[in-house]
C-alpha cells in the first residue's frame, strides 16, 4: 500500500486526500449515527502524511476536527474534550505517517544507491583487466572474475572451490583475522603458476577483512612478467652498450702502447744487435698480434635502433621518484625547475635516465661533507635545443682535472661514469659538458628537439673511443 502511494505524484495524493475528506464529511452529514465518525479522517491524513509538512498536517487535523464537530448531529456536553481527542488522534496519525514515509523513502534511496554501487562494482570486477579473487582463511577461492581465469589458465567459472595455493602459494601463508589482530592491506611480488605449469611473476595487492560469514582475504593479481622481461632486456642492452664502449676505450689504449713498443722493436731490429735472437723475434710477433687484435673494429650491436622521442616531463618525474627518498635520508634539498611547455626531444629514454642517475649519484657523494646540501635541476629550451642543467652546492671539480676520459688517475673505480655518460648522450645527437663557471659543480645535458634529427654517419667504435672525439 505504502509503495503504491509513494509512486503517485504529490498532486495526485493531495487530490485523493481531499476527495476522501469530502466523502467522509458527506457521510457524516447525511447519516445520522449516535457516534462520531471523526476517526475516519485518519485515512486521508495517512495519505496526506506522505506529501505534507508537519505544520500542514496540523492544519489538516484542525480542519478535519472542525468538520467532525460541525457535522455531528448529536452534540455532547463534553464536545471540547472529544474534539481535542479527535485532533490529537488525527495529528498523531498524520505525523506518524509522515515519519514512516520519510524513513521508507530514505531506506529506498539507500537501497537504490547500494544497488547502483553494487552494479558498478560488479561491472568493474567483471571487466577489470586485473585478476580479482576473494578467499576463505583456508585459501579456498570464493569469487574470481574472468581476468583471474585467463591469468591462471583455467576454464571460465571453474576457480570457485579450488585452493589458491595451487596457483599462488604465497597467498596461502597470509594470517587471517581469526589468527591475528592485524589487518593486512599491503602488496607483494611473488611467483605464480598457471594450470598448465607456466610460471609467471605477479604483483599481488591483498587485504584481510571480516564478514558475517567469517574472515575473508581479497587479492588483486597483475601479471608483471612482461615488465620483468623488458627491464632485464633493457638492462642487458645497457650493459652491452657500456661494455662495447669500454672495450673500445681499452683497445685504443692498448693500440697506443703496442704502437710505441713496435717502434722500439723496429729500432732494435735496425741496429742488428739482436738479429737471430729467438726471444726477440717472438716478442715482435706478440706485439704485432696484440696490435692486430686491438685494431679490430667493434661492430655496432645488431638491434640498435634510431633514437626515440622522449618527453622530459616524464623522465624527470621518474627521476624525482627515484631520488627524493635518497635525498631525504641524506638531508639533501632536491629542487626541480621544469617549464610547462617543453618540446619532445630525441633521446633513448633508458640511456638518458642512466646519465641523469650517474650525475646525481656523483652529486650525492660530493655533498656528504658539504655544509649546504642542494641538488638543483633546471630545464631551458631555445629553438631546437633543450638543455638540462644539473648543479649541486658541493666543492666542485678542481681546475685542470681531465674529465670524460676513462681509466684516469684519481677517479673512483675505473673512472668510466662520465666517459660512458657522454658516449650515451652523443649516441642520440646530444652532448654532455661541464660548466666550470657555475658555482659548485654543474653539468649541462644538451638535447635536440624532435623533428630536427638527421641520422649522422655512424663511426667505427674504435674511432668513437678516441679521447680526441669523446673527451
Amino acid at each position: 500500500m505504502l509503495q503504491r502511494i509513494l509512486r503517485l505524484s504529490p498532486r495526485a495524493v493531495l487530490i485523493c486526500g481531499a476527495i476522501l475528506i469530502a466523502i467522509i464529511a458527506i457521510i457524516d452529514w447525511q447519516v445520522e449515527f449516535n457516534a462520531t465518525l471523526g476517526f475516519l479522517y485518519m485515512f486521508p491524513l495517512v495519505l496526506l502524511g506522505a506529501v505534507m509538512e508537519w505544520w500542514q498536517l496540523l492544519l489538516a487535523a484542525v480542519f478535519c476536527t472542525f468538520l467532525s464537530d460541525r457535522l455531528d448531529p448529536f452534540p455532547s456536553e463534553q464536545q471540547f474534550a472529544r474534539d481535542m481527542l479527535i485532533f490529537l488522534a488525527l495529528a498523531a496519525t498524520g505525523l506518524l505517517s509522515r515519519d514512516v514515509t520519510k524513513g521508507y523513502r530514505q531506506v529506498a534511496k539507500e537501497a537504490v544507491a547500494r544497488s547502483a554501487a553494487e552494479e558498478q562494482l560488479e561491472f568493474l570486477i567483471q571487466n577489470s583487466p586485473a585478476a580479482v579473487l576473494t578467499m576463505t582463511p583456508e585459501g579456498e577461492i570464493l569469487l574470481a572474475n574472468p581476468a583471474a581465469h585467463r591469468l591462471l589458465g583455467v576454464p571460465e567459472a571453474s576457480l570457485p572451490g579450488r585452493k589458491i595455493t595451487r596457483y599462488v602459494p604465497a597467498l596461502g601463508s597470509i594470517p587471517s583475522i581469526a589468527e591475528t589482530t592485524n589487518i593486512f592491506r599491503t602488496e607483494m611480488q611473488t611467483r605464480g603458476q598457471r594450470e598448465g605449469g607456466e610460471v609467471f611473476l605477479a604483483d599481488v595487492f591483498f587485504s584481510t577483512y571480516r564478514t558475517a560469514a567469517g574472515p575473508r582475504l581479497a587479492a588483486l593479481l597483475v601479471d608483471s612478467s612482461e615488465h620483468l622481461r623488458v627491464h632485464e632486456e633493457t638492462s642487458l642492452q645497457q650493459l652491452l652498450t657500456g661494455s662495447r664502449i669500454l672495450v673500445a676505450a681499452v683497445s685504443h689504449e692498448v693500440r697506443n702502447v703496442c704502437g710505441a713498443i713496435g717502434v722500439m722493436h723496429e729500432n732494435l731490429a735496425r741496429d742488428g744487435a739482436l738479429t737471430g735472437n729467438k726471444d726477440f723475434e717472438a716478442l715482435g710477433s706478440l706485439v704485432r698480434t696484440l696490435a692486430k687484435i686491438a685494431s679490430l673494429e667493434l661492430k655496432q650491436s645488431t638491434n640498435q635502433t634510431d633514437p626515440g622521442i622522449v618527453d622530459l616531463h616524464e623522465v624527470l618525474a621518474d627521476l624525482r621518484i627515484v631520488l627524493e627518498p635518497c635525498c631525504e635520508e641524506s638531508d639533501i634539498r632536491f629542487r626541480l625547475d621544469i617549464p610547462e611547455n617543453l618540446p619532445l626531444v630525441q633521446a633513448d629514454r633508458h640511456s638518458l635516465m642512466q646519465v641523469l642517475l650517474n650525475l646525481t649519484k656523483n652529486s650525492q657523494r660530493a655533498l656528504e661533507s658539504a655544509a649546504q646540501k642542494i641538488i638543483d635541476i633546471s630545464v631551458t629550451s631555445s629553438g631546437q635545443e633543450v638543455s638540462i642543467r644539473l648543479s649541486d652546492s658541493g666543492p666542485g671539480i678542481p681546475a685542470g682535472q681531465q674529465l670524460f676520459q676513462p681509466l684516469q688517475k684519481g677517479a673512483e673505480a675505473t673512472g668510466l661514469g662520465l666517459y660512458l655518460s657522454r658516449a650515451f648522450m652523443r649516441s642520440f645527437r646530444g652532448d654532455l659538458r661541464h660548466d666550470p663557471g657555475h658555482p659548485g659543480c654543474s653539468f649541462v645535458l644538451e638535447l635536440t628537439a624532435a623533428g630536427d634529427f638527421d641520422e649522422p654517419e655512424s663511426l667505427p667504435v674504435e674511432h668513437a673511443a678516441d679521447p680526441s672525439l669523446i673527451a
